[in-house]
């Protein structure tokens, strides 16, 4: 193909199963979070044509690359849409830290009277206008709708586990670093060694992820222990929901490696990938930072 003619896809039908799985994964969470009894199932149903979907549609754009249909433009098209994804996944860990930052930098100010604010610092007795306090204490046991409500016992701090998953995810980023130079040099059992390694470190870290929310939700830090839960499983929980997907990804990469997909010169699969584990990295650090230690 001409350098500068435009590659125009087949006709395909991965787009409408696309369409039907996630409809019927909305639908189905969205009853289900209101105990409908078919939601559940609607969801499950949803999410296995989701991922069906996926396999089919990512397998045809890969023999589609691999039989030489793509040009320098069809590159150039990939990484715009590479970079316009991570930069959404940027907006969207901006919200969650913003409402960690609202929360412990204005609301909580506010609460105590700050800025000629409403309310006074006599909220309920024994009130003080601190992130502890507001994480420690609450002026009753129940939710309105009669959840009750958990206290924790501490804060998570940022020491061990949270300190050895920042050195885990860390290396991560050195080792994923070290296979694309070696992948870049066409040292590829070098680049299946490294990818090994970086899939490693990211179960890890996964692991010791689930040995932290063990420990956190024996100390009494669940989702109804107020804006302190709340943010915190919301922000670490998608951190670690990226992860995951980022570890399927190299892991179907390391797979495409194995088969020989990839030169020198041209493997954006594997550059994409790895921009999006050095944005986990980065989500990473900011966490670490703003949710642990500050």
């Amino acid at each position: 193909m001409s350098e500068k003619e435009y590659y125009i896809p087949d006709g395909t039908y991965w787009p409408i199963i696309g369409s039907i799985g996630i409809t019927l994964l909305l639908v189905g969470f969205a009853n289900q979070m209101h105990e409908v009894s078919w939601g559940s199932s609607v969801m499950t149903l949803g999410f296995l044509i989701t991922v069906f979907m996926l396999f089919g549609w990512l397998g045809q754009v890969v023999n589609e690359s691999v039989n030489g249909k793509y040009n320098s433009q069809v590159d150039r098209s990939f990484r715009w849409g590479m970079s316009w994804f991570i930069f959404s996944e940027v907006m969207f860990f901006a919200a969650f830290f913003g409402a960690l930052f609202y929360a412990r930098m204005l609301s909580v100010p506010w609460l105590g009277g700050a800025d000629n604010n409403v309310f006074t610092p006599d909220l309920w007795n024994g009130f003080s206008a601190s992130w502890q306090q507001i994480a420690f204490t609450t002026p009753g046991t129940t939710l309105q709708s009669g959840t009750a409500i958990s206290i924790p016992t501490k804060l998570v701090e940022a020491t061990g586990l949270p300190a050895l998953n920042t050195i885990l995810l860390l290396l991560s980023g050195v080792t994923l670093t070290l296979a694309h130079h070696a992948l870049r040099s066409d040292k590829r059992n070098q680049v299946i060694g490294w990818l090994v390694a970086t899939i490693a470190l990211g179960v890890a870290f996964l692991g010791f992820q689930i040995m932290e929310y063990s420990h956190a939700y024996a100390d009494g830090l669940k989702l109804t222990s107020g804006i302190y839960g709340s943010t915190f499983y919301m922000l670490t929980g998608f951190h670690g929901f990226h992860v995951t997907l980022g570890a399927v990804m190299l892991t179907v990469i390391l797979f495409r490696v194995q088969k020989g997909h990839f030169s020198a010169d041209n493997h954006f699969a594997f550059e994409g990938v790895a921009w999006y584990w050095h944005f986990v990295d980065v989500v990473w650090l900011g966490l670490f930072v703003f949710v642990y230690w500050v």
